[in-house]
């Protein structure tokens, strides 16, 4: 089972912060790096995806208070996962995890689990999650903000791609809504991080799955 990294964590937000190999639900949060490249997670990379979650939600705006707010939520994500998972002790001095340690602390919080039972940090990610993809603020994530999402991560060459990942994440209560709710995504978050069936619809969460990206390495 492979586990995604921090995404806009993607947990990868991106959490993660949001790995690349074998063509699972995971790889689209796996094209996503290290904010500052080091090869480990630190409290910096923490930090940073507060900043930028600022950022996104104030589309370009930025409010002291809601960084606040963004900080707390990931240093909470911080500390619940630093408490669950057997860390290299070492490193966790020194306040870094490898990926391997991040990938095996989400999948001990998540697997098998609803959103429901999520530690409460991971939780409030989520919801933040949300709102940074809901653009316009009217609780539903529609076609456009979904493409706005794919298209502002991944290097995408076709729009069809996206559309129906999109397509293919709905449920005909999704369509006729218009697309996901919080609540809905929220479940299909939790899907995503926690259900090994690879032909969960959650496996588009993010966009459509790697094979379409262009390398941009």
């Amino acid at each position: 089972m492979v586990l995604p990294k921090l995404h806009d964590l993607t947990l990868t937000t991106r959490l993660s912060a949001c790995a690349v190999g074998d063509k699972t639900k995971y790889q689209s949060c796996n094209k996503q790096k290290y904010i500052d490249n080091n090869g480990y997670l630190d409290e910096r990379d923490f930090a940073c995806l507060a900043l930028r979650a600022t950022i996104i939600e104030g589309k370009g705006e930025f409010s002291f208070s809601r960084l606040q707010e963004y900080q707390h939520i990931m240093l909470s994500l911080w500390e619940e996962i630093s408490e669950l998972a057997d860390f290299n002790k070492e490193l966790l001095q020194d306040g870094k995890i490898t990926t391997e340690e991040f990938k095996q602390a989400v999948q001990q919080c998540c697997m098998g689990r609803r959103y429901e039972d999520f530690p409460q940090a991971m939780k409030m990610f989520i919801d933040s999650n949300f709102k940074m993809v809901d653009l316009n603020d009217d609780g539903l994530i529609g076609a456009d903000e979904y493409r706005f999402a794919c298209i502002t991560k991944f290097a995408i060459e076709d729009i069809e791609i996206v559309d129906e990942a999109f397509n293919n994440l709905l449920s005909d209560d999704d369509r006729r809504r218009g697309g996901l709710t919080l609540s809905r995504y929220q479940e299909l978050y939790a899907q995503f991080l926690g259900n090994p069936d690879e032909s969960c619809p959650a496996v588009y969460l993010f966009g459509p799955l790697t094979e379409y990206y262009r390398d941009e390495d």
